[in-house]
């Protein structure tokens, strides 16, 4: 058991609500309110939503597993797959979620740094048109990818027209999508405007525990919340939802939550750069930050420090993986920063 007093560096999914949001939720409990989102708490964040993103439509769900469910069943039929990355949370962290709610198979690709290409899209298109092979019908793209990296603009745009070229439909996993708004400087519907649905996560970002899923495509719309309903993620009180969303996205919530936590992580890095027997794995462009570092070190740390072992390198070495968040102070990192140094001297001297 790691220490109440230190922060948490395992997830961003560690940290509690913002108070701003906790008040939401109170202030939404007063008196009742009619059920199932005919509430008018609930109309005006879906409406905010949609200006936000410039959505056809937008729909509000209790987690993210269920958002990536719900976006994946309005895109396939049962003889359809989604291409993504072999490191998505699509496939490695949601239990099979999307195969056995949609009945739908996953072709992944293997990538360098979490991120889809065209070419690398490109090389699971065999067998279309083949009544004895499962057929290409959706991308999926997790933005912030799972590594932490965020696609750029313009590389989505690259991958929305591949996809128009060929008759693919393109989901993107926003579950840190506030992350790489807040790292790239652009709009929400500028991240938004690549995809036919995309999700918005909240959880991750301040919220008690609301993601809502953003439908670009018009077409999709409609059956949403037919959808919705089958795969139990109506919630009865949406207000409660509702009032969450209408924090995050007064005066920008969302964006100072994910601009502090992506702060954080750059100074975490920075500060850890150059500690002897410690490489950063990937390049630190939100709220995480991957470094390889001896596997002794890092049961020393886990010692007093919650985080997450990602990888195991052989040869003595790991990859761990350091999450910052809304309420990450830099106080908080600059502790974990001098216990890393620490642990890197005492390891240095034994050898």
């Amino acid at each position: 058991m790691t220490s109440p007093q230190r922060k948490s560096f395992g997830s961003d999914n560690h940290a509690g609500a913002h108070p701003a949001v906790l008040r939401a939720v109170t202030e939404a409990n007063a008196g009742d309110a009619t059920a199932y989102g005919d509430d008018p708490l609930t109309k005006v964040a879906v409406g905010r939503l949609r200006e936000a993103f410039g959505a056809a439509a937008a729909f509000l769900v209790f987690g993210g597993t269920a958002a990536n469910v719900l976006g994946m069943s309005l895109l396939l039929r049962p003889y359809e797959a989604v291409i993504c990355a072999e490191s998505a949370h699509l496939s490695e962290d949601e239990c099979g979620a999307t195969e056995r709610a949609v009945g739908s198979k996953l072709l992944t690709v293997p990538t360098a740094d979490g991120r889809l290409t065209p070419d690398l899209i490109a090389s699971r298109l065999a067998g279309r048109g083949n009544s004895h092979r499962v057929q290409p019908r959706a991308v999926e793209i997790a933005q912030v990818t799972e590594v932490g990296t965020c696609y750029t603009l313009d590389q989505l745009r690259a991958i929305r027209e591949f996809c128009d070229a060929h008759d693919l439909l393109l989901y993107v996993d926003g579950a840190r999508l506030a992350n790489a708004a807040a790292y790239l400087g652009c709009t929400l519907a500028e991240l938004a405007a690549c995809a036919d649905v995309l999700s918005f996560g909240g959880t991750k970002n301040g919220a008690l525990g609301a993601e809502a899923l953003i439908v670009m495509n018009e077409a999709l719309a409609a059956a949403v919340p037919f959808h919705r309903m089958q795969l139990m993620q109506l919630a009865s009180k949406m207000r409660f939802l509702a009032a969450q969303f209408v924090a995050l996205l007064d005066d920008e919530l969302w964006l100072q939550n994910a601009s502090n936590a992506n702060r954080m992580a750059r100074r975490l890095a920075d500060g850890v750069t150059g500690i002897p027997g410690l490489q950063i794995a990937y390049p630190t462009e939100a709220n995480a930050v991957f470094a390889a570092l001896p596997a002794e070190q890092i049961s020393s740390l886990r010692q007093d420090w919650n985080f997450h072992v990602w990888a195991d390198l052989g040869d003595g070495q790991n990859v761990a993986r350091w999450m910052t968040a809304f309420d990450t102070t830099e106080a908080d990192v600059d502790a974990f920063i001098a216990a890393i140094q620490e642990t890197a001297k005492r390891g240095h001297a034994v050898s």
